[in-house]
């Protein structure tokens, strides 16, 4: 009403009680510290080559996924200008909508013919190839053999399918053996099922040890039990296999792996993830993936750096050569100067000094000496 005045309370909550909400991540926090396994996240100011500039220091680059150097490669780069002086960058949609262009249909062809495969659907990443890929194959009341030492994105992506995971020995396809032999007896069928379906998950070279899967028997085992193969390849493509094909190829195996999950972001030089396998699986992705169906699609300067990056490798093994080459050097010296190198059968070398906090020093102490080699964590 006129000449009166209304008055609207707002209760703002106590900072205090906001605050002990979340006490919790501030406790985990230190514990992480004190522990010396706080993750210190450093910036690049660089391109990414053997020396790049790490928080304005240049130092010698042990840390990338840059296998084969291709993240700086000038036929890269001219084919990302390329594409987006035609199709602009971002595509603003999703594949099913209006996020397909020309150049993502030519990475799969041109993905599935190097990798000697019948089909391959393209994500945004390697994680998403994962998460996309799992449940959609397998849900409740059906079966999951995972090696114990699988990378963080197939471990989420079992939790995500609901179905049932068994873990089995690293590398030990007897123990596979045995868990199938042997499966939980709380499964049970899930609505309309008639039977479980059983997905055996592997990567191909584990991204910590630089250890190679004993693939012939892991094929042997599923064809004898009836199961689905997924082989994470993130670390074998571009390493392993004629001209990096792979460690399908590099076993000589084609057609026994019903899955290869592959990434664009360490070998390739760029990034992004792709499922190589039979058109069957390939096509139900298409139709059942969530990241597919739910996620915008690859940016066109990287699906066309993709293509220039597979070009290479399809015309010369030079790169892969000169890798290997760079890792036996390396490994030879490492073990000269004492260091202790674990059981690496690729490029991939861990250094193993037992503590985290040795780590965590050694690694400030070769930082100081313009060398940068991150600590992992599991």
């Amino acid at each position: 009403m006129p000449g009166k005045k209304f008055h609207v309370n707002i209760m703002i909550p106590c900072i205090m009680e906001i605050n002990n909400k979340i006490n919790w991540i501030s406790e985990s926090l230190q514990g992480l510290k004190k522990g010396g396994l706080l993750i210190n996240i450093r910036t690049i100011d660089s391109p990414i080559g053997a020396k790049i500039k790490v928080d304005g220091k240049w130092v010698l680059n042990f840390c990338t996924n840059n296998y084969l150097g291709l993240a700086n490669n000038l036929k890269l780069k001219k084919a990302a200008k390329r594409a987006i002086d035609k199709y602009g960058i971002g595509p603003t949609a999703v594949r099913t909508i209006a996020g397909t262009t020309k150049l993502h249909l030519e990475l799969e062809k041109a993905l599935a013919k190097f990798k000697k495969t019948e089909d391959v659907i393209t994500f945004q990443s390697g994680f998403n190839a994962n998460i996309a890929t799992i449940p959609a194959l397998v849900g409740e009341g059906d079966l999951i053999f995972s090696d114990e030492l699988n990378h963080a994105s197939i471990i989420d992506a079992c939790r995500l399918s609901k179905a049932e995971v068994v873990r089995y020995k690293h590398c030990d396809p007897k123990d596979l053996e045995k868990k199938l032999q042997n499966p939980p007896r709380t499964i049970r069928f899930g609505a309309g099922k008639t039977q479980n379906r059983k997905l055996i998950v592997i990567d191909g070279v584990f991204s910590m040890d630089g250890d190679i899967a004993p693939l012939p028997e892991i094929v042997k085992i599923a064809e004898k039990y009836e199961c689905i193969l997924m082989v994470d390849d993130a670390h074998g493509e571009g390493v392993l296999g004629k001209n990096g094909r792979g460690i399908v190829d590099y076993f000589n195996l084609h057609g026994k792996a019903d899955i290869e999950i592959g990434t664009m972001s360490k070998a390739f030089g760029v990034v992004g993830g792709y499922v190589a396998g039979r058109k069957t699986i390939v096509g139900w992705l298409r139709q059942r993936a969530r990241p597919f169906l739910f996620s915008s699609a690859m940016t066109v300067p990287d699906v066309a750096s993709c293509i220039a990056a597979v070009k290479i490798l399809e015309k010369s093994d030079t790169l892969v050569k000169k890798l290997w080459e760079n890792t036996r050097y390396f490994k030879e010296k490492m073990i000269e100067l004492g260091f202790d190198i674990g059981k690496s059968e690729t490029p991939i070398v861990p250094v193993m000094l037992g503590e985290v906090k040795a780590a965590q020093e050694f690694s400030r102490k070769l930082f100081d000496n313009g060398i940068f080699a991150f600590p992992k964590r599991t």
